[in-house]
């Protein structure tokens, strides 16, 4: 069944227009930057919420991928489809030029025509899916309705994992609810210990923000604090 998903996925659900998409959307070394002026928007005009929010979602990446991923990785050492199947689809964009010259550079395809031996597996868990699911949960969670969204470029590159040929329908689907619980748990834990620490060691902000992921305390809502009204 992982098989024929994959090959239907892979070879017969195919398009050039797609096959361009694909390869954008799951180079990462492609979105370093816009990432990177993202996070640096967001922590210098985001507030409170912003910079807990890139300090949470940077955890998630580390729990998930360093901590989670990387052994697990090692533990199952699954082949990776085109290590262990001959005629599967290789789609990735050029490497001989920069990330921005690659986007008008002819994509690299090619069809797998040898089965590797004694390779170091690395198809199960999926990183890419665990981190970017990760990432798009934390965004859902602060930032609620519009977080949401997040969700869609996540499961887009989830998809094109299995689209050019780098992983196992089964290691993305399982990738995608080990990267969930992970960061619930991670979520869970954090807002524990706000509530806890927070009125101890920043009894401000502990006011105005009393849960670390809720909505900031209305100013004129009386919580106890004359300060408050």
């Amino acid at each position: 069944m992982d098989q024929q998903l994959l090959f239907l996925m892979n070879r017969q659900w195919i398009h050039p227009a797609l096959d361009r998409l694909m390869a954008v959307v799951t180079d990462f070394g492609l979105w370093a930057w816009p990432i990177l002026g993202l996070a640096l928007g967001v922590a210098l005009r985001g507030g409170f919420r912003g910079r807990v929010f890139l300090l949470t979602a940077g955890l998630a990446v580390l729990v998930n991928d360093g901590f989670v991923s990387r052994p697990l990785k090692r533990w199952v050492d699954r082949p990776r489809p085109f290590q262990s199947h001959n005629e599967v689809r290789q789609v990735e964009l050029s490497k001989k030029s920069g990330r921005l010259a690659a986007l008008a550079a002819p994509l690299k395809i090619k069809m797998s025509r040898s089965v590797l031996r004694d390779v170091d597996g690395r198809s199960f868990p999926s990183s890419h899916t665990m981190n970017t699911i990760a990432v798009a949960l934390v965004c859902a969670v602060f930032y609620r309705r519009m977080g949401w969204l997040a969700f869609l470029p996540a499961l887009a590159v989830a998809y094109s994992r299995i689209y050019t040929g780098s992983h196992w329908p089964s290691d993305v689907f399982t990738s995608v609810f080990l990267g969930l619980g992970v960061t619930l748990l991670l979520l869970a834990f954090l807002d524990g210990v706000w509530r806890r620490l927070g009125a101890r060691f920043f009894p401000a902000l502990a006011v105005r923000h009393p849960a670390l992921f809720g909505a900031p305390a209305s100013p004129g809502r009386w919580d106890g604090n004359p300060s408050l009204l």
